[in-house]
Order: structure tokens, then sequence, then C-alpha cells
């Protein structure tokens, strides 16, 4: 059994009355976690004079609550407003009591950080963490908008209703992130500049963006973007692409290393546009190439370029001019040759590769393995892994050869693949 005093003067007790104010009690029982206020709310002031009343007493025994009034007459807006400030003090009490708001401030932030969504950004909404974090209790409240780490991930949309207030909230979360790194999804449907503008105070801690462009009115630029390292494109502009990307991937951040754009197709037209010394610097790149051209003019421009993911469309052309690529360790290429069953492809004919370790093909139709030979022995068989997408069409005598020159290699399953080009 807890028993709180709380002394109340009241202004309705006359001034002549000798008798003392007796305390207000709050008595809670424990055993239910309940609270009482007992008061004769209403009662009448007593006339100066005449003899007071004593204070009742109940006991009720099967509940374990003392009950104790007095006579003090209060006005019903004083007592709404005592009754609120005893029952917030004491949820407070009741609540710091309980084991988890015991716990360190450390193990808290922990807890914390394995609240959040696992997605790679972060929605502004009280639904969802950290938001709804600063929304339980104070001490929450406290500990989230106190731990930096929880706000370096956040999806910004420019282009919608109500700019400002959305301007307001943003910036608000990428105060609270202190000075770690910032991983920022941009999604614009008109122009770039307002959302520009918002982010200047950050641009030195964006260490990794995602572009969503839904128009091409303004292009997004980022050469004070010192501290970014990887950026993602996607597009969804039917026309007009290079109006919106050229200006955005021609002059790139000196510490930039990885940019995915599979949702854009480059062709060689496109890619000439780009400078060497812009696209120098990457190492990792995941594109769409319209072209073989396209291809070895995207190895021209990224010397130092050591993985390589494409989606890739060739066509019978003339044949480019070879070229040889001393970085490249990884290269991940997928593409489609049924429409040209009775030929032959040429990637590999214009192509050398001495640091290649991990070919993956994703490839459908005739395997042009003649050329992938000549290959391996021009670039002196660097390969130590070859993963086959079981839709290739190769024979048990080549796929038995690649397993003796090559120290891992994978035939992927493929339900779906009704091909296979075996010899008698």
């Amino acid at each position: 059994m807890q028993t709180f005093n709380l002394n109340v003067e009241s202004s309705s007790v006359s001034d002549t009355t000798v008798e003392p104010q007796k305390p207000l009690l709050v008595i809670i029982g424990e055993d239910l976690g309940l609270e009482a206020i007992i008061s004769n709310v209403d009662s009448p002031s007593v006339p100066a004079g005449e003899p007071r009343k004593p204070p009742g007493m109940i006991t009720d025994e099967g509940f374990g609550l003392e009950i104790v009034g007095n006579e003090v007459s209060y006005g019903q807006s004083q007592v709404v407003e005592v009754k609120a400030d005893i029952v917030q003090s004491n949820t407070s009490r009741i609540s710091l009591s309980s084991p988890i708001c015991r716990l360190p401030t450390e193990i808290l932030s922990e807890i914390f950080l394995y609240c959040l969504p696992e997605d790679e950004h972060l929605l502004y909404t009280s639904r969802l963490a950290p938001m709804l974090l600063t929304t339980i209790c104070r001490r929450w409240r406290e500990v989230a908008v106190g731990l930096p780490m929880l706000w370096c991930r956040l999806q910004l949309r420019v282009g919608y209703n109500n700019w400002q207030q959305r301007a307001f909230c943003y910036d608000s979360w990428l105060k609270r992130s202190g000075e770690c790194p910032l991983s920022l999804s941009l999604r614009c449907r008109t122009d770039w500049r307002e959302l520009q503008t918002m982010l200047q105070p950050y641009v030195r801690r964006i260490s990794s963006l995602s572009l969503i462009i839904l128009s091409c009115n303004s292009p997004f630029m980022m050469e004070d973007f010192d501290a970014l390292k990887e950026l993602t494109i996607h597009q969804y502009i039917p026309y007009h692409s290079a109006r919106a990307i050229n200006p955005t991937l021609s002059t790139l951040p000196v510490n930039l290393r990885r940019i995915n754009m599979q949702d854009i197709w480059f062709d060689r037209k496109l890619l000439d546009v780009f400078t060497d010394f812009a696209w120098a610097r990457l190492t990792h790149i995941e594109i769409s190439i319209d072209g073989l051209d396209a291809f070895t003019r995207l190895l021209r421009l990224c010397p130092n370029l050591s993985h390589l993911k494409m989606n890739a469309v060739f066509y019978p052309i003339q044949l480019p001019e070879p070229v040889t690529h001393t970085n490249l360790q990884s290269l991940c290429v997928s593409w489609d040759a049924n429409w040209n069953l009775s030929g032959e492809l040429d990637l590999f004919k214009v192509i050398t590769l001495p640091n290649l370790r991990v070919l993956e093909v994703c490839h459908t139709g005739l395997w042009p393995h003649e050329s992938f030979m000549e290959f391996l022995t021009r670039s002196k068989y660097p390969l130590e892994r070859l993963i086959f997408d079981s839709a290739a069409w190769t024979t048990d005598r080549e796929r038995a050869e690649y397993a003796t020159l090559i120290p891992s290699f994978e035939l992927k399953a493929d339900a779906e693949s009704e091909f296979d080009v075996d010899e008698e």
C-alpha cells in the first residue's frame, strides 16, 4: 500500500476558519494498480463557528484500499486539474517500474535499432520506427531522438502536395542524424532544385543515393557530393531520357565508385557524351547495354572497373575495335541470342580480360563455344569460376571441357528450360 499526500489550498474555505485544512490523500491499491481520490467535491462551505464533522475512514478488506476523505470544497475545474496531474504523475511512476524502462540507455538503443524496418530507405511516418518510438513515452523519445543511427536512412519526395511541410519534416529528421553518413532515396516528379536546396547542409555526409527520376524538367547535379560512394538511378521517362540523365552523369563526385543504372539503356551514342575523366574512377557498374559497340565503349570509359553486371542486346553489326581491359575481375552478363540461331555471338571475339576471375552468364540461345575458348586462351585462362544458366545451348562435351579447365564450374538449374544440345 502506497499513500501520497497532496496539499491543496481552497479559496472556498472561510478566512475565519481556525481549524487547519486536512490533506487530500491519494491511495493506490498495489494488488490492483488502482487509484482512488475521495473528496466532498460539491459540499458547501462550512460557516464560521459551526463545528466540523470528522473525516470518515473506510477500509475495504477485499481490495486492500484505504480511503480517507476530507471536507475541503473545490471548484470543479480545480478538481479536474488536480486529478489530471495526479494520474499523469502516477502513470509515469508506474511505467518507470516496468522492466524495459529500467534498461540502461545503451541496451535500449540497441533494441531501437532492431525495431527499424528492413527497407533500404525509411518513410517519414508515425506508424513505423523510428518516428513511432518517439510517441511512446518521454524517455523513449529522448533516447530515440538522441540516437543518430536511427535517422541515417530516409525517403524524400518532391513534386507532391505540401512541400513546405515535407521539407520541414525531412530537415528535422536529418538534423537528428548527427554526423553519421546518410543513405537517401530521392523521388522527383517536377523540379530537383527545391530538394537540392533543402539538402545543401547535408551533401557532405551523403554516402549512398538513389534517384527516382519521374520528370526531365531539370537535372540533379552532384559535383559537390564529396562523400557519395554509391549511386542508383531509376528512370521512368519514356522519352527524352538523355535529357534527364546526361547532365547528372557528366560530372560525377570524386569519391563515387559504384553506379546501378540497370533501368536505363545506353547505346554507343549516349555513352560518347560522357568523358573518360568523369567515369574513370568507377569500380562497380550495373547497366543495360544496347549494342556490342556500346559494351566496348563502356570498357574504355572505365579503366578501373572491377565488377560489371549488365543486360545486353547485341546486333549482327560490324565488329567494333577489340579492347583489352586489365582490371575487370567479375562479369555478369545476360542476353538473348534467339534472334541469331544460325550465327555465332561475337562478344568474346572483341574482348581480352586477363584478370577476369568470375564469369556469370544468363544466356538463351546457341552458346559461342569456339570464340569463348579463343577468349580464354587469349586471356591466359584467368577464370576461377564459371556460372552458366541452363538455358544456354551447350553440349555435354563442352561442359566437360569447362569443368576441366576452370576450378569451379556451375550449371544453374532452370525448370523452364527445354533446350539441351547433347552430342550423340
